[in-house]
């Protein structure tokens, strides 16, 4: 990939991508695609649901978030202008599995307060 980010700015970047490893499609298991800091997963799920090139050869088998145990509380309650996406919150919404990190850095109690308003996205 050309910059190595796959946002919604460059899914024309990831589907170029893919299709060319889908020649080699029996060579590998899976792919894995990160998406750095806050990004919405969304745009990225519908073009490998919609563009039959990524469909017919992939599929998503789940989305894992990993969470900021420590900032997270603060990025759900970020207020977007304009109506944006609150990317934290897409995460969230999207993922299949949520995997929180730096718990080292909260208090048993903070952290069970995020896990019980994460249970309700």
């Amino acid at each position: 990939m050309d910059n190595g980010c796959v946002c919604c700015s460059v899914r024309g970047d990831l589907v170029r991508t893919l299709g060319q490893l889908a020649t080699r499609r029996k060579d590998f298991d899976a792919i894995l695609l990160e998406t750095t800091g806050l990004a919405d997963p969304a745009p990225i799920v519908y073009t490998v649901q919609t563009n039959p090139k990524m469909s017919d050869n992939y599929r998503i088998d789940s989305i894992v978030c990993l969470a900021d145990c420590k900032h997270l509380e603060a990025h759900l309650d970020e207020a977007k202008p304009d109506g944006s996406v609150n990317e934290a919150l897409q995460q969230v919404a999207f993922a299949d599995k949520i995997l929180l990190n730096k718990v080292d850095l909260v208090t048993a109690e903070e952290k069970a307060k995020l896990e019980a308003r994460l249970r309700t996205i």
